[in-house]
């Protein structure tokens, strides 16, 4: 069964330059670098085996990048842009910047101005609080606990409890 030629890639002179400056520029990181080096040699007409065995990568990265190339160039994308990572599948983010702001300013306030009858927040408490205010539907309080976390905020240990102001 004969074998199928790779897409050809055809360069201007500006994507050519912009690739090998993107190649040898020290500053480039290197995931970067070698995808410019993949197009650079695909564009000088060499193979997937080629290409695979001179950059010591596997055939099926050198026909990732070609293809990928071939198929953004059509959309007018900039060099630099064609050559990042494609956006990875996942679901979208469940609570907004504002929500989780809001998160952050109730744990750094006393529970009491809340007419929470603790001493400090704990996840839970601050969970029900967020519920109760309406700024979230339901959260856990795993999730408030990693978020709070992620922040590095520790409600029992705010500046507020270490020294409360005197009345």
């Amino acid at each position: 069964m004969p074998r199928l030629a790779a897409a050809p890639i055809t360069l201007s002179a500006s994507e050519q330059t912009e690739l090998e400056t993107l190649a040898r520029r020290p500053s480039t990181a290197q995931q970067i670098a070698l995808r410019a080096r993949i197009i650079l040699r695909a564009s000088r007409g060499e193979s997937h085996g080629q290409i695979s065995r001179d950059l010591g990568i596997s055939k099926d990265m050198s026909r990732l990048w070609r293809n990928r190339w071939l198929e953004v160039s059509v959309r007018g994308i900039p060099v630099m842009e064609r050559l990042r990572d494609a956006p990875r599948p996942g679901a979208p983010a469940t609570f907004s910047l504002e929500q989780i702001t809001q998160l952050y300013a109730l744990a750094c306030a006393p529970p009491e101005q809340y007419g929470r009858p603790i001493s400090h927040w704990t996840p839970r408490e601050l969970a029900d609080e967020l519920v109760k205010q309406g700024i979230v539907a339901q959260i856990s309080e795993r999730h408030v606990g990693r978020l709070l976390a992620e922040a590095e905020l520790k409600p029992h240990q705010s500046r507020y409890w270490l020294h409360p102001p005197r009345q």
